[in-house]
């Protein structure tokens, strides 16, 4: 093979590789995009306590097309009619996944979050998302809903001997979905013991003792362990029976606490809302002390900067006075705000 024919042939190849690394950049540009279209099964949904664990609505949309396989995201995003989706809530949905399905108890709290009025219908705009980066995204069309969302929360209240007998002023139970059944921890001074249920913060409807754990409207008064404790009382007014067992106390110790030392506890008060934060009022010294659960050392939450961790480093205070100090052993989170 002569040196003519070599390099025509080193040409050809040259030219050969050049077209295929060429193709393949192009397979790899992503088209504008086509939108899925979204579909919903209901244009109205009415909600209720009743249908609270029932299925209401159910989002079903089409897959996207951005000219080649993309790994595309998709998520339903929700607004009010009217705000052209621009704070709009967004649900990813699970890879694979093309109907979302929402329960009462789901929608209702979409809604709530929505910050959507009680006392009328609003109308709230649904679309599918689909993107395949954070710049790179394209709509489908809007399905529009009509609903309102429902107040699951409610509160009954327990006036007693250890507050005064009254209503007013009186500790609360909490049902957080208003099904009836409702929840808190009162702590009851020694000899203190005795107490009743309003509906409201006045004598006009009140419950005591049927007896044998019953409730009753003409009931006398409930009666919590003579010795006094902080209790979890449980009261289910659907079936009029009531519980009371010993509840879990969390409490503050360290030389920053008065009286403390190290030794003795200083008991927070559960806020009875359902959302697990302890509080508690009180002057702290210059020193440090930490949150532990049932006046023992097996669990105890320590940290910094608001962050809680089991067994963490004592908690700060440089500047002594009256602090109100809120801590969620759930969340695993406080704050400490100086009166």
């Amino acid at each position: 093979m002569n040196l003519l024919t070599k390099l025509l042939l080193f040409l050809s190849l040259s030219s050969l590789l050049f077209s295929a690394c060429e193709k393949e950049e192009v397979r790899t540009i992503a088209g504008a995009g086509q939108s899925g279209s979204l579909t919903g099964s209901a244009t109205a949904v009415a909600l209720s306590k009743e249908k609270l664990n029932d299925k209401v609505i159910d989002f079903t949309h089409t897959a996207s097309d951005f000219g080649y396989p993309a790994g595309i995201t998709y998520s339903l995003q929700f607004g009010e009619k009217g705000s052209n989706f621009a704070s709009p809530r967004e649900v990813v949905l699970a890879n694979g996944v093309t109907t979302k399905s929402y329960t009462g108890m789901e929608f209702n709290n979409l809604l709530l979050s929505m910050n959507l009025p009680l006392e009328s219908d609003s109308q709230v705009e649904v679309r599918l998302k689909s993107s395949i980066s954070a710049a790179i995204a394209v709509y489908s069309n809007v399905v529009t809903i009509t609903s309102r969302p429902i107040p699951l929360t409610s509160w009954i209240y327990i006036p007693g001997d250890y507050q005064g007998w009254n209503p007013a002023t009186a500790d609360s139970l909490v049902s957080i979905t208003g099904n009836g059944v409702y929840t808190g921890v009162i702590h009851f001074p020694a000899g203190k013991s005795g107490f009743k249920i309003t509906t409201k913060k006045n004598w006009d409807v009140n419950f005591g003792d049927g007896g044998n754990g019953t409730i009753s409207a003409t009931g006398g008064n409930f009666m919590a362990p003579a010795a006094g404790g902080t209790m979890l009382l449980t009261m289910d007014m659907n079936s009029n029976t009531w519980t009371m067992e010993p509840a879990v106390i969390w409490g503050m110790i360290g030389d920053a606490v008065p009286g403390s030392n190290w030794s003795v506890d200083s008991d927070m008060k559960l806020v009875n809302d359902g959302k697990g934060n302890y509080v508690s009022t009180l002057t702290l010294n210059t020193g440090e002390f930490k949150f532990r659960k049932n006046h023992d050392w097996g669990t105890n939450l320590g940290g910094s900067n608001g962050s809680l961790t089991l067994g963490g480093g004592n908690i700060k205070i440089t500047e002594a006075g009256s602090y109100t100090v809120s801590m969620n052993p759930t969340e695993l989170t406080y704050t400490l705000v100086k009166n």
